[in-house]
């Protein structure tokens, strides 16, 4: 509420009685023209009242209007009221000395005016340690930043203190014991129990919790029907595990090993001197190397009717010969059965299917079961990188049957995804998420359990700074999902049921899952705009007992530590889907077979315990610290800490990749290859650069005080990564549309693989097919260039 007190500066007394008051009258006007002529107007002073940021006190604005400024709104006006006089026609000369008794008559009033409103003003607000901002209104999530200067609190060093100081190992083992609970796939009783409990908790915060509902498919084992796998008419050991998502029904067909599965393992098997027909035929693979749904939709791809997939010691060093393995056959993420649009219950379109499901049968077995099956196969000797761990590995011969029977049961399932939110108090509608996978179909406590936890902490110990003192620009999201093991259902369904909020608003996602599986390295995954905040960060974090930092522990180099981003990863969908700039990261035991028992039984706190010498609790708090300060920078910066000069190398070496093979096959001169050019391919290349050069010197002479500034600066920071998903595709054709880290016919990584298999006459050329790929690519890079360069008249139109 505004209210607005008018101080006269005089009154004008008007009076026919005598001509001394008409004397005196006319000596008043003319002193208060005087006087209007110091000052340029009638003057009166205004007590403004308005609500502090947080709405927890008034205070009171004094301010001086003038004839020279513009008049107040008209809802203003209503609530001041002016004085008016009337000039008389008519003055007498007055000496000096009264004129300035008036004069300071005046003064008098109007100093007593201000002294009054001051004190009015410093009654009204209460001391704080938090931040200073005048605004008009508590910030909402969707408000528009306030223009004054927002001055923090408490400076980076105190925050990152307090963080570490708040981080509590004995509430991490409390909570430890209660997010690890038996039986938590998704949908269960224990999954929406534990979904209440999250709830409940952020209430306790004052998080204003709410919680997102979707009506999904999932597919389960018949506990009253297991599948089974028979060799001839011998079945070969109890099934435990299971890939949903299989096709079902029964399958019977020459069992051929194929290795890990992989495209060129395939080929091997087929050509040369093996010469083996995969058409009709079940393929025995050892897992590894590449997702399980991207081993069956290959053998989907050549005509295979089945696929059974086995651990290999050589491989999962750590698990038994009986260990069963768990997981899904989707190669995509989200509800398969309602590809493009989220699962809500309102929601009505025609059946549908995903194009990442093989449609062929699919089933785990041990290692045990697999080397049974081996000791039966005949046919030649597999090659020697075939061979793994097992004594005996053959390709297989004509005779050698396998029948595989999937009973899997498809269900609709209510889910719930639970969230919690820190507003921020400059840009509350740009937020960083962090979230973490709740559900799992084994213990998952090292994949699921530990990340809920360590969400939970975080949020505990944002509350508690908050309370201090400190006072985000943008907000946190804090978000429990399930349905994670069934292929990121839970993240994905919230990313498209709410594509258009989160577009360009959600600053940086950050995943808990697996965040402590091992010990003695460190892996990461992360867009480029995160690799010199990740850096940093693990440049200033110190490896207990020691003086080195985190980041020379484990080499000093992180590129060294970094990995591409799999379709399985929780942090996948924000950045190949939605285009928001995404981290995950681990403790893990060795690069190599990082996450092996992850997806079995194993994956439970003893055999955790024994991974990391006991160590679990040490390593959630390094955990909970590189996730808490990533966030804390992301949110306590005026601009945001994202690197838009890292995507220039991405650019250039895919780039450099795609102008090497074309170089190779003008020098064969190819069939119209004359007719490619990769000059516009190059100069887009070149715009981007130039642009993310010209941001950089745009925010040195930026001044961070200047809010709208800033916010100008940073939108154009977050469109980078949404500029690079391909708007040239459908989002339901091709759901991961990153030119870079995406999946499908868009992606720079199929035109370099395409070009490299015509060098090698693997493929033959397609000028028409190239030239548009060349086209799409060369404009999707070229138009984020022009965004980010600014204004429209800030372009760089060479192309």
């Amino acid at each position: 509420m505004t209210m607005t007190v008018p101080v006269p500066v005089s009154s004008t007394t008007t009076s026919n009685e005598d001509e001394d008051q008409d004397s005196m009258a006319g000596t008043i006007d003319q002193a208060k023209m005087k006087f209007s002529r110091i000052v340029n107007s009638r003057s009166y002073t205004l007590f403004n009242q308005s609500q502090n940021p947080d709405g927890e006190s008034s205070r009171v604005e004094v301010k001086l209007a003038v004839d020279g400024e513009e008049e107040m709104d008209e809802t203003e006006q209503g609530h001041m009221r002016r004085e008016t006089y009337t000039r008389s026609s008519r003055s007498a000369p007055w000496n000096k000395r009264r004129i300035l008794v008036w004069v300071c008559g005046v003064l008098v009033v109007f100093c007593v005016g201000i002294l009054i409103g001051y004190s009015t003003h410093r009654e009204s607000e209460p001391p704080s340690c938090s931040a200073e901002k005048t605004v008009t209104q508590k910030p909402d999530f969707e408000t528009v930043p306030n223009e004054e200067v927002y001055v923090p609190a408490l400076d980076w060093s105190d925050l990152v203190g307090l963080l570490n100081d708040k981080l509590s190992s004995k509430a991490i083992e409390d909570n430890l014991s209660e997010y690890s609970q038996g039986g938590r796939e998704a949908g269960s009783y224990m999954d929406n129990k534990l979904a209440d409990n999250i709830h409940n908790t952020f209430t306790q915060l004052n998080m204003n919790p709410w919680v997102d509902e979707h009506f999904v498919k999932l597919q389960f084992l018949d506990r009253s029907k297991p599948n089974k796998v028979l060799f001839g008419s011998k079945e070969i050991g109890p099934t435990a595990g299971f890939l949903a998502y299989s096709e079902t029904g029964t399958k019977e067909g020459r069992v051929v090993y194929v290795n890990y599965g992989e495209l060129s393992d395939l080929q091997t098997v087929q050509n040369g001197k093996y010469g083996l027909n995969l058409n009709g035929s079940v393929l025995l693979m050892r897992a590894g190397k590449i997702s399980m749904a991207q081993k069956v939709m290959n053998a989907a791809k050549i005509g295979a009717v089945a696929v059974l997939i086995y651990p290999d010691a050589a491989n999962y060093k750590t698990i038994s010969e009986t260990t069963a393995l768990y997981g899904h056959v989707h190669l995509g993420s989200g509800d398969p059965y309602t590809p493009g649009f989220p699962s809500f219950n309102h929601t009505q379109f025609p059946p549908a299917k995903s194009s990442g499901l093989p449609g062929i049968l699919a089933q785990t077995i041990t290692a045990k079961m697999a080397e049974t099956i081996f000791k039966n196969m005949g046919g030649d000797d597999a090659p020697e990188e075939f061979r793994g761990a097992l004594p005996r590995y053959k390709l297989g011969s004509q005779s050698d049957n396998v029948t595989v029977e999937v009973n899997n049961k498809l269900a609709e399932t209510k889910i719930h995804n639970v969230f919690g939110v820190i507003k921020g108090y400059v840009d509350p509608d740009r937020y960083v998420v962090i979230g973490a996978q709740r559900d799992s179909l084994t213990n998952g406590y090292a994949k699921s359990a530990v990340g809920t936890t360590l969400l939970m902490e975080l949020a505990r110990v944002f509350t508690e700074l908050k309370k201090d003192g400190f006072k985000p620009k943008r907000s946190i999201v804090f978000a429990s999902w399930t349905a994670g093991d069934f292929g990121n259902i839970g993240v994905t369904e919230w990313l498209e049921g709410y594509w258009s909020s989160l577009d360009r608003k959600a600053c940086t996602y950050i995943s808990l899952d697996g965040v402590v599986t091992g010990a003695g390295s460190f892996r990461a995954s992360a867009s480029p705009l995160l690799h010199t905040l990740l850096q940093k960060t693990l440049e200033k974090l110190k490896t207990p007992g020691s003086t080195s930092s985190l980041l020379q522990s484990y080499g000093g180099v992180l590129s060294n530590l970094l990995t591409p981003m799999q379709m399985d990863d929780g942090a996948y969908p924000f950045l190949a889907l939605s285009g928001i700039p995404s981290v995950s990261f681990s403790f893990v035991s060795s690069p190599a077979n990082a996450e092996e028992y992850l997806g079995t039984d194993l994956d439970e706190k003893d055999h955790l315990d024994r991974l990391t010498s006991q160590k679990v609790l040490e390593l959630s708090m390094l955990a909970a610290q590189v996730a808490g300060q990533i966030a804390l920078r992301l949110v306590h910066d005026h601009i945001l800490r994202l690197d838009v000069t890292k995507y220039t190398d991405v650019i250039t070496n895919h780039v450099n990749a795609i102008i090497k093979h074309v170089d190779a096959l003008k020098k064969t001169k190819v069939d119209k290859i004359d007719s490619l050019s990769t000059q516009w391919l190059n100069s887009a290349r070149g715009s981007y650069s130039r642009a993310a050069t010209s941001l950089n010197v745009d925010i040195k002479n930026t001044d961070t005080n200047d809010m709208e500034m800033c916010r100008i600066i940073n939108n154009r920071i977050m469109k980078v990564e949404h500029n690079f998903l391909s708007p040239y595709f459908s989002l339901r054709d091709v759901p991961f549309r990153h030119i870079f880290f995406g999946s499908g016919g868009q992606t720079a990584t199929d035109l370099e693989k395409y070009l490299g298999d015509v060098v090698e006459s693997k493929a033959s050329f397609n000028i028409d097919q190239v030239l548009n790929d060349f086209a799409l690519l060369t404009w999707t890079i070229q138009g984020c260039a022009n965004d980010l360069a600014g204004d429209i008249w800030s372009l760089d139109n060479e192309i």
